[in-house]
């Protein structure tokens, strides 16, 4: 009577509406993919490589900034020389780079 009764209309399919819904996410997911992960996994790959190569008689420095060279390999740690008669154990995935031979020569 004085209120009219309301009916669901149909709704129209939209082939394209649900892709392009999701275009911009999955257009977001690539470049973060390629900007950001992929870089980081090649860092941690090559990482992994130069603590496993490690060697005594190598040349390195820690992430805290502690150079010195390597006395001794172990499982998980590395004996490294710092000064004359001073050896430290420092754990391995804490060396941050391998330098070139006969960079410190003080020791």
């Amino acid at each position: 009577m004085l209120i009219s009764n309301a009916y669901a209309q149909a709704a129209g399919s939209d082939p394209t509406g649900g892709l392009m819904g999701l275009l911009p996410l999955i257009l977001m997911f690539v470049v973060l993919w390629f900007l950001m992960i992929r870089p980081q996994m090649k860092r941690a790959k090559e990482h992994k490589a130069m603590v496993e190569a490690l060697a005594k008689g190598d040349e390195v420095i820690t992430g805290g900034g502690i150079a010195g060279r390597v006395t001794e390999v172990g499982d998980s740690f590395v004996q490294v020389e710092v000064a004359a008669n001073t050896v430290i154990a420092v754990q391995k995935q804490a060396v941050a780079s391998v330098l070139p031979k006969g960079t410190l020569k003080s020791l």
